[in-house]
């Protein structure tokens, strides 16, 4: 697949997706299920995956991040149990707490589905076959949320408490169940916020306007992106250069917890 190279950006480039992948979802879920007994469907689970690592191996690439659309759906499913390692995104509120707990049950069945259809004769056959599921729990990124002095605001501090109880009590000993837990040192190395968390990353409020008209990361952003001086200018960097060293910091994590 042909990817487009980000402008000023080197080395980083970009899939592009396309809406007709959403009518892949029913034949794709019943591949899933269907195809021991189907052989036709036989190539489909693993097609997914197939076209990644080719793409991955024409651009040379160090990483491949998949953004899925939130959801429980059979790509998705694909998606997760194919790839090396997941992040977990979530929001200082009730539903991704809620959602916490449903992602500790589905994700140790879909890795015990992806370890039952890894053994499957006609999917380790197929012209594209389906891999041996290796993957490990990252961490999760929480975002959306308002500062107030420097620290998350008193309605969404709650929360923050409930999503890292609602981590370490019930999603991780669920993934350490299904054995895609990191090693605990690891974790420690990286050195991670809250026990899992690899990154806090508040609203970026007007800034996140100016960063898709210039097509640039909010914390690339210069005086003369944002055109504002004076008092708004001084203003305006500090909350630049704290973009600058959350994403920095998230970065170096999961450096840490992919390398050796």
């Amino acid at each position: 697949m042909d990817c487009v190279e980000v402008e000023g950006r080197e080395r980083l480039f970009l899939m592009p997706g396309h809406v007709g992948l959403a009518e892949d979802e029913v034949s794709l879920g019943i591949a899933q299920q269907l195809s021991e007994s189907v052989q036709a469907l036989k190539n489909i689970p693993g097609s997914f995956g197939h076209l990644i690592s080719l793409t991955a191996n024409r651009y040379k690439a160090d990483y491949v991040l998949l953004d899925l659309s939130p959801g429980l759906g059979s790509i998705n499913q694909n998606l997760v149990t194919t790839a090396n390692h997941v992040i977990i995104p979530a929001s200082p509120d009730v539903f991704s707490v809620m959602a916490i707990d449903s992602l500790a049950r589905v994700i140790p069945q879909w890795v015990n589905w992806a370890r039952r259809a890894a053994e499957l004769e006609a999917l380790s056959s197929a012209d594209y076959p389906f891999p041996d599921p290796n993957l490990t729990f990252l961490g999760v990124v929480i975002q959306r949320y308002r500062l107030k002095n420097g620290k998350p605001a008193k309605a969404f501090e709650t929360y923050f408490n409930e999503l890292d109880a609602a981590i370490v009590d019930t999603l991780v000993p669920a993934l350490r169940k299904s054995d895609i837990m990191l090693p605990d040192e690891k974790y420690v190395a990286a050195q991670m916020e809250g026990g899992y968390r690899i990154a806090s990353i508040s609203d970026f409020h007007s800034l996140i306007a100016v960063s898709q008209q210039k097509r640039k990361p909010v914390y690339s952003l210069t005086r003369e992106d944002v055109k504002r001086g004076g008092r708004l200018w001084e203003n305006t960097l500090p909350s630049i250069q704290a973009f600058r060293e959350t994403f920095a910091h998230m970065a170096e994590r999961v450096e840490k917890l992919t390398g050796p």
